[in-house]
């Protein structure tokens, strides 16, 4: 039985990886919130995983938000951020044999990398402006990480998700990721029986979107099949447009008016796709549509949202 301990376990992704595991008798799984342990104390940090003394430790404890939240709070994204990932990191150092789950992100690979993106674009060029203080964070973090496996021999393995949604999200018109805030925005049009649904940009350039649950089982494919890749991209190798979404989202959301799209607003990257094909050799595949997670998001958010 393998002892895992969860940083983050109330978050999006710590959440989903937490019900998964417990499901498992393989899994021993201990948990920790914000209000179990202070993550920018390296002294509780270090308590708490001296206390535990997991096989696996999994690092899904962020400061995350949309476009918006990242511009408007970048000083409080890069120290928040670098607090946590670093005080856990350094306190994982007394245990060598202790695998590390480090959670990226996609966009923390260069603006201008090339599609699909692979593990090899990593620091391969300029980063986003618009998210670079929480990407420089995730970095770090990285870099960390693979400090401590030359020099101490730890084994980090850094996961990179491509845009996530899903559950436990966090829903809000204006700091909120794409699917979040359009779902939130879209469910006071359908109340407030609103004509027409302003959207920012053409609607052309294409994503990619991952279902939290896939990410939650590609991490506990990893630690069965004791995949040690310092950096493997996840995500559904599923491309789709914004203006897609939004018409999907209508349709879960039941809104009947009109999408409008503001052409005048910048459309940012044209495409964003992670080449998955390492951990897909592995055997993970991912297992939710786009239409069926938004509708398990939207009826969560129902479920959830006292709005």
């Amino acid at each position: 039985m393998s002892k895992v301990l969860i940083f983050g376990c109330k978050g999006m992704v710590g959440k989903a990886v937490t019900d998964i595991l417990m499901s498992d008798s393989k899994f021993s799984v201990a948990v920790s919130s914000r209000e179990d342990t202070n993550l920018f104390s390296f002294e509780e940090t270090q308590e708490t995983i001296r206390h535990v003394q997991p096989d696996v430790l999994i690092n899904a404890a962020a400061k995350v938000g949309g476009i918006v939240a990242n511009n408007q709070q970048r000083s409080e994204f890069l120290i928040e951020n670098l607090r946590i990932n670093l005080n856990i990191l350094e306190a994982a150092i007394p245990y060598e044999n202790m695998k590390i789950i480090n959670l990226g992100s996609s966009c923390i690979y260069p603006l201008n990398a090339k599609n699909p993106i692979t593990e090899d674009e990593f620091m391969n060029g300029k980063l986003e402006p618009t998210n670079s203080p929480y990407a420089m964070a995730k970095l770090t973090a990285i870099e960390l990480g693979n400090a401590m496996q030359t020099q101490y021999g730890h084994n980090v393995i850094n996961l990179m998700p491509t845009n996530l949604y899903g559950p436990y999200d966090s829903f809000s018109a204006e700091y909120s990721h794409v699917i979040p805030g359009l779902i939130y925005r879209m469910h006071i049009a359908k109340v407030e029986k609103m004509e027409n649904f302003n959207i920012w940009g053409s609607g052309k350039p294409l994503r990619e979107f991952l279902y939290v649950n896939d990410l939650a089982n590609a991490i506990k494919f990893v630690i069965e099949n004791n995949i040690n890749d310092s950096l493997l991209n996840i995500g559904s190798g599923d491309e789709v447009s914004i203006k897609s979404v939004a018409e999907s989202i209508k349709t879960v959301v039941g809104f009947e008016g009109e999408l409008s799209f503001d052409k005048s607003k910048p459309d940012g990257n044209p495409r964003k796709l992670l080449d998955s094909s390492k951990i897909l050799n592995y055997g993970w595949i991912p297992d939710v549509e786009l239409n069926d997670g938004l509708k398990k998001t939207y009826r969560w958010f129902l479920d959830n949202q006292d709005i």
